[in-house]
This record gives structure tokens, sequence and C-alpha cells, in this order.
């Protein structure tokens, strides 16, 4: 029961909040040369974002890992109500299976998530699973940021973010990766987190 008053206050906070933000969308294009090609995509974003990332990508039939955990499943439930699907695991319990699944999804043309630096951190940190995905599938990983203009920061292990009704919302979107078979994934992993970490820098600067 706890779950389902948490999930159901959950997505109305979003559908609520998120109905009022004023996107200003930059890299669109990276987006849709991806999907002309016909080519699902790994999108990659820090976890303090899932509240209107969850808002601006929904009824898209993303997949998105989420943990095993409670807050694992009131997210589960939350961003399923916006269209999303989900595949239950994360870094420390069901890492495996849910790497599996996304690779079978992938496979079968659907667009995938991460929260690349969940489920507990370290915040901003970034994790090799969309590079192992992309590695196996040959399938691009699309980085992207998204930045309120005003916004809470909650005391959590990621500040997580809530942002203000009627705010601007910066959403950038990164230059596609792709992952070579032969590549050196310790090395990719950190060209990786330096372009998250320049998506990042970028959208905090923005001359609003």
């Amino acid at each position: 029961m706890q779950i389902a008053l948490i999930s159901w206050a959950g997505w109305s906070l979003v559908w609520l909040v998120g109905s009022t933000l004023r996107y200003r969308v930059e890299g669109w294009s990276h987006y849709q040369q991806l999907k002309a090609r016909g080519m699902p995509v790994i999108f990659s974003f820090w976890h303090n974002q899932i509240f209107y990332a969850t808002h601006f990508w929904k009824f898209r039939n993303i997949v998105v890992i989420t943990s095993r955990n409670f807050d694992g499943e009131y997210i589960a439930r939350v961003i399923r109500r916006f269209g999303y699907k989900t595949a239950r695991g994360s870094s420390s319990r069901g890492a495996v299976s849910a790497l599996i699944q996304l690779r079978q999804d992938l496979s079968a043309g659907r667009d995938i998530a991460f929260t690349i630096d969940g489920p507990r951190g370290p915040a901003c940190q970034v994790k090799p699973g969309p590079l192992w995905l992309s590695k196996k599938t040959r399938n691009p990983i699309l980085p992207f940021h998204i930045q309120p203009r005003h916004f809470w920061s909650l005391k959590t292990w990621d500040s997580f973010r809530i942002p203000k009704p009627f705010s601007e919302v910066l959403v950038k979107i990164g230059t596609p990766i792709f992952v070579p078979a032969e590549a050196d994934e310790n090395g990719l992993l950190q060209c990786y987190q330096k372009e998250m970490e320049a998506l990042t820098r970028y959208c905090e600067g923005y001359p609003w």
C-alpha cells in the first residue's frame, strides 16, 4: 500500500509540474538522424534528472533499468504510467539479467535508458553498463543533460532535482557515442565521463 501511494503521488507530481515546464531543446538532430537510420539508442543521463527526464521522453516505449529495492519499485510504477517499460536490476543486484534483457530489447528495435550513476552513486560518476551494451550490439549511446532554470534540490546522495513550476528547461542532447568491438573499455570510460561532464558544464553555465 505504501508503494502504491508513493507511486501515485509521484506520478501526479511529475505530470502536474511537468505540464507547466517550457522546454528548450538543443541537439535534437542527433536523435532524429539515428531514428531516420532505424537505430535503437542507449540514452544516458544523471540520476538526479529522473523527474523531468521522465516527463520529457514520455510515451516512447523506452526501456529503463530500475533497481530491485524499494525505491526502484515505486520509480518503476511511476514511469510505467508515462509509457516506459522496465528492466529490473542494478550494479549490485540483478545486473547481469537486466543487461541481457536490455540487449534483447535493443535487438528488438527498442530504445533503452540508463541513469549512469545510479542507483546509489557516487553521484555523476559513469558506470560501464552502457559501454558494454553498445560494444555488444553496435547501437550508439546518446548522452543528454536536462537543466531547469529554477529547481529545488533534495538532500539525497545525488542532490535529486525537482523543477519549479513554469520553469524554463534546457534539454541538451550530446553527440552519439559508437563503441567499436575492439575498443578499450577503460579508456573509453574516461572519455564517456568527460563527455557527460562537458554536457553538465554547458547546461549549468547556460546564459538564460
